[in-house]
């Protein structure tokens, strides 16, 4: 006589306190935020970088998960390094997305990154598979430096191309030509809410409904540059060939960041990797379409979710 085997459903997480918190991190205050509170826990790293976390809210994602959104360190309320504005390279942000989730004592967790953050979790995604129960990229890229910036600018123009008799685009083009020389936290952020336009597929279409989000954008000056001032190249190309963990990539397909050239590479480069594509939206598909983006995730975590062995009963000799 034997035992029955039995397939349940991991528990994946203990219940995590609503509300903002802090960790320390290497010497600095790291402070999250926990919304949501039912099914899986969701960590999510807004991008820019520099970007601060509030514009990666959630709400359709939070009925179905536990969010847990990251305060990057540079931002907000968190600490700065000595080394400000350098040293805010992946593998810093991976070291405290690392003690951020032994902090939050999950075994297993989804990891979300937007943008840069995007390239940030895959960046750990490819050093901690076994942390992971799946990978979100979000407007993400495999690569970074002069080649993203060229597909950026590329469709920049086209973004220009469509809007090209709107009164309201010529500010749009003086703040994105000034964002690479600003250097000011209060300067910046001025200048991302006028280029906001091009972050969303149809601004002046939706503007009493995207307005508010666009006067809440805040951002940091942060560099990549490691902290002795030395660049970090970003190419995952040939890492991704060999990601271990279950990956959902959501591309727009009017995104001017991180669009559908990028996410099909992706789909193309990780092993069994979902592409969803927002056919609406541009590099804020979680705020133009919520809804279909939040049922693209939780069909992918539904999808995903890992399965434990409980042997109980009888088992074949």
């Amino acid at each position: 006589m034997g035992k029955q085997v039995r397939l349940v459903r991991t528990v994946e997480h203990r219940p995590l306190r609503r509300g903002t918190h802090s960790v320390d991190v290497c010497g600095l205050v790291q402070r999250y935020h926990v919304r949501g509170g039912a099914g899986p826990v969701c960590v999510v790293l807004p991008g820019g970088p520099g970007l601060s976390w509030e514009y990666m809210r959630m709400p359709a994602l939070e009925q179905s998960m536990t969010v847990v959104y990251v305060e990057p360190i540079g931002t907000g309320e968190s600490g700065r390094l000595p080394t400000h504005p350098y040293g805010y390279d992946r593998a810093f942000y991976a070291r405290a997305l690392d003690r951020l989730l032994e902090h939050l004592g999950q075994e297993r967790v989804y990891l979300l990154g937007h943008g840069h953050g995007g390239r940030v979790a895959q960046f750990f995604a490819l050093r901690n598979p076994d942390r992971l129960s799946g990978l979100i990229l979000h407007g993400s890229s495999p690569v970074g430096g002069a080649e993203l910036e060229e597909e950026t600018r590329h469709q920049f123009e086209r973004f220009i191309r469509r809007n090209q008799s709107n009164p309201g685009l010529p500010a749009v083009i003086e703040a994105a030509r000034t964002m690479p020389t600003i250097a000011d936290d209060r300067l910046l952020t001025a200048a991302v809410r006028r280029v906001f336009p091009a972050l969303v597929a149809h601004y002046w279409n939706r503007r009493e409904e995207l307005s508010p989000l666009r006067s809440r954008l805040r951002l940091s000056y942060l560099s990549v540059r490691r902290a002795d001032g030395t660049a970090d190249p970003v190419d995952d190309r040939q890492s991704l060939r060999s990601l271990e963990v279950p990956t959902l990539v959501i591309a727009g397909s009017y995104d001017v960041v991180g669009g559908m050239r990028w996410g099909r590479e992706l789909q193309s480069l990780i092993p069994n990797a979902r592409l969803l594509v927002l056919a609406w939206s541009g590099h804020l598909g979680h705020v133009e379409e919520p809804e279909r983006f939040a049922e693209g995730v939780s069909g992918f975590v539904t999808a995903t979710r890992p399965m434990a062995l409980l042997h109980g009963g009888m088992l074949a000799a």
